[in-house]
């Protein structure tokens, strides 16, 4: 199959939110700083936009005007169902996450055989229940 466009990477990722304050102080506690914040839409309709940024991951946190909030409640076609970070150690990372007191839904790292040598990754939930893994490839 032909590459139809040059894509080099992912620009970043983008995750609807019911809390602009909420999600930003949960992402912000993961190490993501406000690098840029907007608004978009119709006078009098207006949503918000954050980009939050870490190195060189961006996530764009948006919140919609009033009246859609009830569209983020009930759709999920089409949304993300989790962002995936590696992370140099599982072990050191699932530590970290519990103390800090994040809601972590597995127990422990979880192995699976993929890769050359398998991998372990664990989940997190963000304030409106979108999933963040931590991965580290053995």
């Amino acid at each position: 199959m032909q590459n139809i466009i040059n894509i080099t990477a992912i620009q970043h990722i983008g995750i609807p939110v019911t809390n602009m304050d909420v999600s930003e102080a949960f992402y912000g506690r993961l190490g993501f700083a406000n690098v840029m914040q907007g608004g978009f839409g119709e006078e009098g309709a207006r949503g918000t936009c954050i980009m939050m940024k870490r190195d060189s991951m961006v996530i764009e946190l948006y919140q919609l005007p009033e009246p859609g909030l009830s569209e983020i409640r009930t759709r999920r076609n089409g949304h993300i169902d989790h962002v995936a970070f590696d992370v140099p150690d599982i072990d050191e990372a699932f530590d970290t996450i519990k103390r800090a007191g994040f809601n972590i839904i597995e127990a422990e790292p979880v192995f699976l055989q993929f890769w050359a040598s398998g991998c372990k990754y664990f989940n997190i939930t963000g304030p409106d229940g979108e999933r963040l893994e931590f991965n580290q490839v053995l």
